[in-house]
């Protein structure tokens, strides 16, 4: 017997990439049903490649029955609808801020922590990790295995997609407008993101540091082992789709390259592409589309005892989103409902 899913926020742009990746990946689904705003009412969205659902609105549904809801909908619609989800005996898996961090909703990325799903049903929600934290923690969890993470340093190239599809349009709209001399009108950014790269996403906070360094730093503490230490930079860059990350690793006790590269390429959802010579690399234009986590440039960092350095891209609307997303409501279906 199949589940009934709903998708919470079907007509944005992980929305879509949920719908698709549980298509893609024939979730054990009977029923999927797509929720938006009223604004999206009746807006058609794509379910595989001969399917087109009409999104419901939200406000009016009634999760009674639903087995999943998938939100990806921002913070303060999670915020109203999750526990109105939950109780109503629906497992809600929600991709926003929201639940990242309360001690009783599991944080997972399913190649790391699977077994945190135990403690679902305390409040019948999960959520997804911020998703340039879980790429860099699928690329650390097997050398944490190996040989203790005391320190991580990275510093993050993060596309625009993150941001949203006013996001993107931004990015279009102002290099259109720099080729024909156009007036730039910056109204997603702080600052000109054609042609440049801003040290600021999301709000700051009293130390200095951004919010979304923040995520990373705790979130990884949550997701893998709350003695790791991590200082994030984290960048804006004018990519569409992709975040890439330099990340510097300490360890506990020695880790050779060569053994570090073994262990990533036998760890579940990498993909290591790791030759020194032109081209022996991932960069985010070839990620977008593809459901691994990429890891290239390993090498010693002798700056510090045991140390290495990698560099890390992924699709974030797909693993980063969408399709960790999907993975823990596989994993829910194999032993946890």
């Amino acid at each position: 017997m199949g589940y009934k899913l709903a998708v919470v926020g079907a007509t944005g742009n992980v929305g879509r990439e949920m719908l698709q990746t549980l298509s893609e990946r024939k979730f054990p689904a009977d029923q999927v049903v797509a929720l938006a705003s009223s604004a999206s009412r009746g807006k058609e969205v794509s379910f595989g490649e001969k399917k087109v659902l009409k999104a419901a609105v939200l406000d009016h549904y009634d999760f009674e029955g639903t087995d999943i809801a998938l939100f990806s909908a921002g913070a303060a619609v999670a915020d109203i609808h999750a526990p109105r989800a939950a109780a109503a005996g629906c497992m809600v898996i929600d991709n926003s801020s929201r639940f990242r961090m309360d001690e009783d909703v599991p944080l997972v990325v399913p190649e790391v922590n699977p077994e945190a799903l135990a403690g679902a049903h305390e409040r019948n929600i999960i959520a997804n990790p911020n998703c340039s934290t879980i790429q860099m923690v699928v690329a650390l969890k097997p050398l944490h295995d190996l040989a203790t993470i005391r320190r991580v340093v990275v510093a993050t190239y993060q596309s625009v997609s993150g941001a949203g599809k006013a996001a993107m349009d931004e990015l279009f709209t102002q290099t259109r407008a720099i080729f024909v001399n156009d007036p730039l009108v910056k109204e997603q950014f702080t600052k000109q993101i054609a042609f440049n790269v801003i040290p600021h996403i999301d709000a700051f906070m009293e130390d200095g540091a951004t919010k979304e360094e923040w995520k990373m730093r705790v979130e990884t503490q949550k997701i893998l082992d709350p003695a790791i230490e991590v200082q994030a930079t984290c960048v804006r860059v004018p990519v569409f789709i992709g975040h890439g990350e330099a990340i510097n690793i300490e360890f506990e006790s020695p880790l050779p390259a060569d053994q570090a590269r073994e262990a990533l390429e036998e760890a579940p959802g990498i993909v290591v592409v790791d030759r020194r010579a032109d081209e022996g690399y991932v960069t985010p234009e070839e990620c977008a589309g593809e459901n691994a986590v990429y890891v290239s440039r390993i090498r010693v960092d002798d700056t510090v005892e045991y140390g290495l350095s990698l560099w890390v891209v992924s699709d974030n609307l797909r693993k980063g989103a969408a399709l960790n997303t999907v993975q823990i409501a596989e994993e829910l279906a194999r032993g946890y409902l």
